[in-house]
């Protein structure tokens, strides 16, 4: 099964730019899609983006359209999250998981392997 660590979340103003990063262990990673979800306090885990297994096809919530890009290197068994003009409602921590399923997926049950998180604040 493949394990997550994510990284590159820290403190930025509103407006910066963050990129984070999971990394996946094993040799199956580019079989499964991907995706990033985060969770503010007090609030449910929120969907962000999701990637299939080979790039090909990008899903986004609303909220992050033109501002966030999720790319991955399968070849360094690596997933990104570009995130431009933050705000401090993306403020939260956030995760990566992985997907069996052959099409992008809003919904957190059809994920897997769940890092352990990196915090991202935005402030105002």
């Amino acid at each position: 099964q493949v394990q997550l660590v994510e990284s590159g979340g820290g403190l930025v103003q509103a407006g910066g730019s963050l990129r984070l990063s999971c990394v996946a262990s094993g040799r199956t990673f580019n079989r499964y899609g991907m995706g990033w979800f985060r969770q503010a306090p007090g609030k449910e885990r929120e969907f962000v983006a999701a990637i299939s297994w080979n790039g090909a096809s990008t899903y986004y919530t609303d909220s992050v359209k033109g501002r966030f890009t999720i790319s991955r290197d399968n070849a360094k068994n690596t997933m990104y999250l570009q995130m431009n003009s933050l705000k401090p409602e993306d403020t939260a921590v956030y995760y990566c998981a992985a997907t069996t399923g052959l099409v992008p997926s809003r919904f957190d049950y059809d994920y897997f392997g769940w890092g352990q998180g990196t915090q991202v604040t935005v402030s105002s």
